[in-house]
């Protein structure tokens, strides 16, 4: 999808305002491959589809990513490129609406960034966020219109959106991939998109004004998975500085082992009816995807993940990198307070006997306890134990990721549980939904004009926003006109609730959390999904 239309041409701009202008807004950029020309929105010079590696197509499907070709001239720098290869729907599904998904077009050819900036001069030094997407790891974009950055960008930082290789395309492990690389792995593709987008950027940032030593990555879900691979990633070394990981830390997805992820490649391979990997690169997308959809009528894998990050050796060495110190970076972390709403066809449609089920099947001896804490005695009652049992646990899983982090890192962890229902189409349902915060974060409310917003909204939205372009500036999120948000620690275990009462509350009350944490000891799992 595209937003050219509402964007006018840096060159149109020029001349239309004259050197005095020209002088007060960054209109061109010189990047390491040549020139390039943007578009303004509003006080913000934004430059769209900027390739930062070479498509990986043909030969290079299923490869490491190269370097973007240089260009002569001026490149038009105005319009967004095409998303990853994904199946894409129409007008969105659930709490999510037509502003939280992709549309338009999609390709393999899709290495691509955008970066929206205020700077003046390329000697502006401006701290860098760099927003990494959601999508389960198989859809999103940086183009998705609640990912407009330019609202951001305004309060004085430079903000980067990038795309990267998403299901088969980004994550496919094989045994014959493994044999052709030099390094013996395969998969997490996607990983190293984003790992050269992250270079691309410390090489070339300072040419849209930014500081190459100031750059918060960030993201949301898959993204935010995303985040704390590469604090875990030896290849990521040195290329940010602070992390902000939305609904991610401790969210429980396992990561398979290379072995598990090259089984998954081979079983692709047969559902495609082919015997190499170069017959396998020949097939289209379609050829593909029928694929996929063969493969995955088979046994599904657990997760529902068929192609995601794995342990690979390289990109990610070590299984048990929950408080990976490899890039030891002071964390903003948090969730919403309805993260599975839109996610989990139980809500609002359990029953006291399948809920008192499924506690008992999961929690085993302490199940008695568990249905005290959270009772299901009647429907009523055991639909409001879904919703917080769902809750909880991803605040316990939260708190659990954070003392073992503590263990190894130096540096501070900011907690937060957005509370807020964003209004629209069945709101009294879904609540503070999965990735509900994020158009707040982005001052991107105006991307739904169908929603029925109020000022409450855009306070909150001015809030959202201030804590983050705080982080990104200076590594705290308080400021002024802010309430006080405290640092996260191990004995008070205090974090911040935004929402139409922001204020510091427990991350769980201690009877609950004493409850998760023995059933972590006894051997169960806990996180978000």
């Amino acid at each position: 999808m595209t937003r050219s239309k509402f964007l006018l041409p840096l060159a149109a701009c020029l001349l239309a305002l004259g050197p005095v202008a020209a002088r007060a807004q960054m209109l061109e950029a010189h990047v390491r491959e040549g020139a390039l020309t943007g578009a303004r929105e509003r006080a913000v010079s934004a430059f769209l589809g900027i390739p930062y590696a070479a498509p990986p197509v043909g030969a290079n499907r299923w490869r490491p990513p190269a370097p973007p070709s240089a260009w002569s001239g001026v490149r038009q720098a105005s319009q967004f490129s095409a998303s990853c290869q994904q199946a894409v729907g129409t007008g969105g599904f659930g709490p999510w609406t037509h502003e939280y998904v992709v549309s338009g077009a999609v390709s393999e050819d899709c290495l691509y960034l955008n970066v929206w900036t205020p700077a003046q001069a390329t000697g502006d030094r401006l701290p860098v966020l760099v927003w990494i997407h959601g999508g389960g790891f198989s859809g999103g974009s940086a183009s998705v219109p609640i990912y407009d950055g330019a609202k951001l960008a305004a309060q004085g930082i430079v903000v980067i959106g990038i795309n990267y290789r998403l299901g088969l395309y980004g994550f496919m492990a094989h045994p014959a991939l493994s044999a052709e690389s030099p390094a013996g792995a395969s998969g997490n593709y996607g990983l190293l998109d984003q790992i050269a987008a992250l270079k691309w950027i410390k090489a070339n940032v300072a040419a849209f004004g930014g500081d190459p030593d100031r750059i918060t990555i960030a993201g949301q879900s898959a993204g935010a998975a995303s985040v704390h691979h590469l604090i875990a990633s030896p290849l990521a070394r040195g290329l940010f500085a602070r992390a902000i990981a939305q609904s991610g830390s401790g969210m429980g997805l396992a990561v398979p082992d290379r072995t598990t992820a090259e089984q998954r490649g081979v079983a692709l391979m047969q559902a495609a009816g082919v015997t190499g990997i170069a017959q396998l690169r020949a097939l289209s997308a379609a050829q593909l995807d029928a694929a996929l959809g063969k493969m995955m009528m088979g046994a599904r894998p657990a997760g529902g993940l068929p192609f995601a990050p794995i342990i690979d050796g390289l990109v990610l060495p070590d299984a048990d990198h929950a408080g990976a110190n490899i890039n030891d970076t002071p964390i903003l972390t948090g969730m919403t307070a309805d993260e599975m709403t839109g996610l989990d066809p139980a809500i609002d449609h359990a029953s006291s006997a399948d809920v008192t089920a499924r506690i008992e099947r999961d929690y085993g001896a302490l199940a008695p306890e568990v249905l005290k804490l959270y009772p299901a005695v009647t429907d009523a009652q055991a639909n409001a134990t879904v919703r917080a049992l769902a809750r909880d646990r991803g605040l316990a899983s939260m708190a659990l990721w954070a003392e073992q982090r503590q263990k190894t890192s130096r540096n501070p962890i900011y907690a937060y549980l957005w509370t807020h229902w964003e209004p629209g189409p069945d709101a009294a349902r879904y609540r503070a939904f999965h990735s509900s915060e994020i158009p707040y974060v982005f001052g991107t409310l105006d991307a739904s004009p169908e929603r029925p917003f109020t000022d409450e909204d855009q306070r909150l939205s001015d809030e959202l926003s201030g804590y983050w372009v705080n982080w990104v500036k200076t590594g705290d999120p308080n400021g002024p006109g802010l309430s006080q948000w405290p640092v996260f620690q191990t004995d008070g275990e205090a974090i911040l609730e935004i929402g139409t009462r922001t204020m510091i509350r427990p991350i769980l009350a201690p009877e609950r959390l004493r409850i998760f944490r023995e059933h972590v000891a006894r051997g169960g799992t806990l996180g978000l999904f």
